[in-house]
Order: structure tokens, then C-alpha cells, then sequence
């Protein structure tokens, strides 16, 4: 799916619009340390790289990422024998690109409207409390129900009573419906009831959240097996995408939380939300990298349509300049 088929109400423009806005702290952030770099210099050298490994490491692209990327620079240097500084940002934006396109998942549904299917779409929802969960999960609902799908909610976050409240909120704005049995309920009972009412009722997408907990890794890791297991007593092939949402803003930690939850369960796409309020978006490309896993949603303001299905091309172009 295209850009233009996410937002029916907003044409490409209008999305690259907001993204560079979204992007916009990373992005003046980058540009004034890549300028420090290549100030003084004509063609990519030794310290000109060195300085380019030095912006994005301090960018949160990440150590390991960083020395790939490096490692691709310096074979087309190698390659074309020269390169001018002015070369550099196109080059730049054409490997991070190929980096990220490495991690791409071809089962995962890669737009808001898509064809039918016989049965839901069922997308398992994880994540630790503050940042974003249920938001990105209200956004998510009223995307797809904007572009014309049945949505049904499943508020397997029992831990919290706030967080089902919440759910039950965003349910409403979306004008989507709700499974939920309260605080305390076994959150694999929830799941069950959700996927049985959405495969009687033909709805299209499942979104189902999940506890927030990163205490003991071993009963998130139980917790979440036992989610999957009652999924598939009514859908075998279920959940379809195991979404883990993370807080753009806390940089390195959203490293260090993708490698829990990553140990935990099979995550299949990413979400990185509050893009807009940090200078930590290069972490998309590090953490997708790390991880092997595409970021597929990236949230980059408060409004319902801030939430993008993450296109790599234009997120590199917005990042690094045209």
C-alpha cells in the first residue's frame, strides 16, 4: 500500500507535510552536527567519516548500526574512488534506506485498507506503561475504521483499571467495539472472548492490548504464551502481528526495552510514538536494525492521523534533508 491509501482524506504532500514537521527536532539536530562534519571539506575522508560516525551515534542511530552504515560509506568511497562532501547526504539517505528495507516483513499487512479476508486480522499489542500503548491502540482503531474496517478491541491489559477505562474511552471516540471483563480478569480469557466475538461478528481487525510489565520477565514471557495459545484455539494463525510500542523520546532505553520484550515473544513490527517532542528519531533506524524487526507506525503528534505507517524512503529524505 501507498501513502495515499492511508489517509483517504490527506494526499502525499500533505503526509510528507507532517512528517517533516513531526520531524522536525531530529532532523535541525542532525543537520547542524552533519554540517560541523563536512565544514572545511571537499571530499569524503577518514575524518569526515569519523565525524559521520560521531553525528549518528550521537543521533541514537546506535554503536553497531553505525559502524554498518560506515562500513557501506566507505565501500562506495572505496568503489568510486571519489566523493565529494556535497554526495554525501544522498548517499547517506540511499544506505540507511537499504538498511532499514533488510527488515522488511512481507506477511505483515503493510497499509490501513486492504482486501478482504476470510478472517480478522488480529494484532497483539505490547508494550510497557507510558508510552503510548492504548493511545496508539485508539489511533490504530479509528485508522482502520476510517478506511472502512470493522474493529474490535480487546482490553487484555487486566493488571491496571485505568488502562481498560482508557481502552473503553478510545473505543468510543473510534466508534469501534470493546471486549472487556475489568480489572483482575484473566487477561488469555479476554483475548479468547475477543477473537471468538470478532470471527462471529466478521470484523476485519483485532487489536488487542496487553500489560504494561517489564518486573519479571518470566511471567510477561508466560503471560504472553498463554495469550497466543487461546488466540489460536479460535484462529491457528494468530495474532498476525505482534506490535511493540515504544517511546521514541527515551532513546537508548527503547533499546533496552525492545530486548526484553523482543526475549519475550516473537515481535513482528515496531511503533514509535512522540517522534514530534524529541531529537532521538534516528533510533527508529537503529533499533529496526538491531532487532530485525520494520518499524511499521511511527506517531508524530497528538492528532488521530498523526499516527503513519512508516515509509522508509520519505523518513530518510525528511531526516537527511533532500
Amino acid at each position: 500500500m501507498g501513502l495515499l491509501s492511508v489517509f483517504s482524506k490527506k494526499n502525499k504532500e500533505e503526509i510528507k507535510k507532517d512528517l517533516d514537521k513531526g520531524l522536525e527536532k531530529t532532523k535541525t539536530s542532525v543537520f547542524s552536527k552533519l554540517t560541523k562534519a563536512v565544514a572545511g571539506k571537499s571530499k569524503v575522508d577518514d575524518e569526515v567519516l569519523d565525524n559521520l560516525e560521531e553525528v549518528l551515534i550521537t543521533s541514537d542511530v546506535g554503536v553497531s548500526t553505525t559502524v554498518k552504515i560506515i562500513e557501506r560509506i566507505e565501500e562506495r568511497v572505496a568503489k568510486d574512488k571519489y566523493l565529494g562532501t556535497s554526495e554525501l547526504n544522498m548517499i547517506l539517505r540511499e544506505e540507511i534506506a537499504a538498511l532499514l528495507a533488510e527488515n522488511d516483513n512481507d506477511k505483515l499487512i503493510s497499509g490501513f485498507d486492504f482486501p478482504e479476508r476470510e478472517d480478522p486480522y488480529v494484532i497483539l499489542v505490547v508494550g510497557v506503561n507510558g508510552v503510548g500503548k492504548t493511545t496508539t491502540i485508539g489511533k490504530l482503531a479509528h485508522q482502520y475504521k476510517a478506511a472502512g474496517k470493522k474493529v474490535v478491541l480487546g482490553a487484555s491489559d487486566t493488571f491496571r483499571a485505568a488502562a481498560v477505562d482508557q481502552l473503553n474511552i478510545w473505543a468510543q471516540r473510534a466508534e469501534v467495539q470493546i471486549v472487556s471483563q475489568g480489572m483482575g480478569a484473566d487477561p488469555a480469557s479476554v483475548a479468547f472472548d475477543t477473537i471468538s466475538s470478532a470471527k462471529s461478528s466478521g470484523a476485519d481487525v483485532v487489536i488487542v492490548d496487553t500489560a504494561g510489565r517489564l518486573h519479571n520477565k518470566v511471567n510477561l514471557m508466560n503471560e504472553l504464551s498463554k495469550i497466543k495459545k487461546v488466540m489460536q484455539k479460535v484462529l491457528p494463525d494468530a495474532p498476525h502481528e505482534i506490535l511493540l510500542i515504544l517511546d521514541a523520546s527515551t532513546g537508548q532505553n527503547a533499546i533496552e526495552q525492545a530486548k526484553q520484550f523482543t526475549a519475550a515473544t516473537e515481535v513482528n513490527a515496531l511503533a514509535l510514538t512522540k517522534l514530534d517532542g524529541t531529537a532521538k528519531g534516528g533510533v527508529a533506524i537503529g533499533i529496526s536494525d538491531q532487532f530485525k524487526v520494520p518499524v511499521k507506525y511511527i506517531g508524530i503528534g497528538e492528532k488521530m492521523s498523526d499516527l503513519q505507517i512508516f515509509d522508509k524512503e520519505e523518513f530518510v529524505k525528511s531526516l537527511f534533508g533532500e
